[in-house]
């Protein structure tokens, strides 16, 4: 599959699994520390927004960053956390039609101008593809969805990402380790973006 296709399964996804929900369902914690389901869907729209920032930055040559503010992130989630439910579903379903309408609309010529992520690389904004594929798998996990049904070929990407990032940060010798059955414990590894 292409990073369009996993992000298009991975939505249909998660918002099949968020229709699922019972009300009283957006109230349960996840495995997230501190995050409740509707934490999880709040992140999940707002960060189509922020996506849809990044494609207005390829396609106009204009500095449109993700986020203004090292705090807008976390305000956002905790903000789109408190509302009603309807108004969640409502705002995770419409954000996720808004970008995949930018991304058809992207000029070819775009895919490859250079926009900043969250974290600060400098990425093609074709990264916007992937970036939201993680999210929306990811998180569907988050939700409930068992990885094992997740796309292998996604898994095998998302690992390859999750491996080589925590690798770059110190931890590659005791990954080695462990991925070559040379240690029996996993190395504890933090977050993974």
């Amino acid at each position: 599959m292409t990073t369009r296709e996993w992000m298009d399964a991975g939505t249909k996804v998660f918002l099949e699994t968020v229709a699922g929900l019972s009300d009283a369902d957006f109230a349960r914690a996840t495995a997230l520390p501190g995050w409740s389901r509707a934490h999880v869907v709040a992140h999940v729209h707002y960060n189509a927004d922020a996506l849809r920032r990044l494609v207005r930055w390829a396609v106009t040559g204009v500095d449109n960053r993700m986020y203004t503010g090292p705090h807008q992130r976390r305000d956002e989630i905790e903000w789109g956390a408190e509302l009603p439910v309807s108004a969640l579903r409502s705002l995770v379903v419409s954000s996720a039609a808004a970008l995949a309408a930018d991304l058809d609309a992207m000029p070819e010529s775009a895919l490859d101008f250079p926009v900043i992520t969250a974290q600060g690389r400098t990425v093609p904004a074709r990264e916007v593809f992937w970036m939201r594929a993680r999210e929306v798998w990811v998180h569907s996990a988050d939700l409930g969805v068992p990885f094992s049904w997740l796309p292998t070929d996604f898994v095998l990407a998302l690992v390859v990402e999750a491996a080589e990032k925590h690798a770059s940060g110190g931890k590659a010798t005791e990954l080695a380790a462990w991925f070559t059955g040379r240690s029996r414990t996993p190395p504890s590894l933090g977050p993974w973006l």
